[in-house]
């Protein structure tokens, strides 16, 4: 059963019933209710473990593994990533608040952003290690506000635009290409690094990113190049930090079997980065990855029950309690994801169908055209993968609520996000006189 191996490690078929962790899921759907979201600490910390690995093997200078915020962010996530000492990229105030109420500290926080607020850069100031500057103008803006850095100040670093992406099943998926709204061309970094020094703003690295669930490396080979040059024409002479961002994939469909190899992943990255440094007599830098997405999906799981069914020729609908409000991928750029049934996952497949959400919206369709058993009302569907961008993306639209997260412990449940009520979508509204 290959679909098998797109769930968490410690997933399991129990008296026919799928478990993680040693729960069985019928159960904790029963008690939490659904949309369920389990996260599996087993698969999270040998994600981890795979990049330190691979890093210690094919890197000799001091390295860091970053997880991504905007993958998926609670205060439990936050304290998490402590358990491994990771860096937390951060996108704005509000992720900074999340990060630091888990006590994550100062040298572990970077703040991200293309546009960042007044706000985004005092938060930064006051509970960040780096900031990386997206363009000149947010560059103008921290010189304004902040004229005389102290010994507390954020390290800076740039974020390039190395006009080359990698290979992505979707447009909105790619970063570092030359129409993208992030990062600085060549000229405006060196334009930046002056204006840094110009400033006694302490500048210390360079970061870009090409792109989001990508399986091949080699296009990171050019874009490492290029951030070598400006390192070496900007003159880094003490210790800095370089960043080729992250984005490695994971397998969401068994079509993309077998998962995507981490260390060669690594493997690439850390050999361009030590040839380039010994071409151009540049000290090592402090390599940092960001692997949030291939931190997290695999941990994740989604429940769902099954609340009607519409069998029309060839064509059926499977319909469930959730859908685009807490996974919009399928709806954004047209995910392709798999699932199991909570209960006899291993039933014969005899019927190919649809899944689709409750909201009114045609878009609101999270799996197409998968062959499945013959699915009953009431029935629980588990949707592997569902750890990276679902939660993070969710909204609510229809007046959804946003779905109960649990973490799924050596044989212990854990809440660490409660299931949103309606009292919850009222306590922002006012009424008019």
């Amino acid at each position: 059963m290959d679909r098998f191996k797109l769930f968490p490690l410690s997933a399991k078929i129990k008296n026919d019933f799928l478990t993680i962790a040693g729960q069985d899921l019928a159960k904790l759907a029963e008690e939490h209710g659904t949309p369920l979201y389990l996260y599996d600490r087993a698969t999270l910390d040998a994600s981890v473990e795979d990049y330190k690995k691979a890093l210690a093997s094919h890197y000799p200078a001091p390295a860091s593994v970053t997880y991504a915020g905007k993958a998926f962010l609670c205060t439990a996530i936050a304290q998490w990533t402590q358990t491994h000492g990771l860096h937390v990229d951060c996108t704005g105030e509000g992720e900074i608040a999340i990060t630091v109420a888990g006590d994550v500290p100062r040298e572990h926080i970077l703040m991200h952003g293309v546009n960042k607020s007044i706000n985004d850069l005092k938060s930064a100031l006051q509970h960040a290690g780096a900031i990386v500057v997206d363009n000149l103008t947010e560059l103008h803006r921290i010189t304004t506000l902040f004229p005389t850095p102290d010994s507390q100040f954020p390290n800076i670093w740039l974020r390039l635009l190395p006009g080359l992406a990698v290979e992505t099943h979707h447009a909105h998926t790619q970063t570092g290409q030359n129409d993208s709204k992030f990062g600085m061309t060549r000229e405006e970094i060196l334009e930046a690094s002056i204006l840094c020094k110009n400033n006694n703003l302490p500048i210390k690295g360079i970061h870009f990113h090409q792109g989001s669930n990508f399986r091949d490396a080699s296009p990171l080979k050019a874009a490492i190049e290029l951030g070598l040059d400006l390192a070496k024409e900007i003159g880094f002479e003490e210790e800095w930090h370089f960043c080729p961002g992250g984005g490695w994939g994971v397998a969401y469909h068994e079509d993309e079997l077998p998962q995507p190899d981490t260390n060669e992943y690594v493997r690439v990255i850390a050999n361009s980065v030590i040839e380039g440094c010994k071409t151009r007599g540049l000290i090592f830098p402090h390599l940092h990855l960001e692997p949030g997405r291939s931190l997290a999906a695999r941990a994740g799981v989604a429940v769902y029950k099954v609340g009607a069914i519409k069998r029309r020729g060839n064509k059926v609908w499977i319909l469930i309690d959730g859908g685009m409000t807490d996974n919009p991928r399928h709806a954004m750029y047209g995910a392709r994801y798999s699932c199991l049934t909570v209960a006899g996952p291993g039933r014969e497949r005899c019927e190919v169908v649809s899944i689709a959400g409750p909201y009114c919206e045609s878009g609101d369709v999270i799996i197409e055209d998968l062959p499945m058993p013959k699915i009953e009302v009431g029935e629980l569907i588990a949707i592997p993968a569902s750890g990276a961008y679902h939660l993070s993306m969710a909204s609510n639209y229809n007046g959804s609520r946003r779905p109960t997260a649990l973490w799924l412990e050596d044989g212990k449940v854990k809440l660490i996000v409660r299931r949103e009520t309606t009292a919850d979508l009222l306590r922002r509204d006012q009424l008019l006189d």
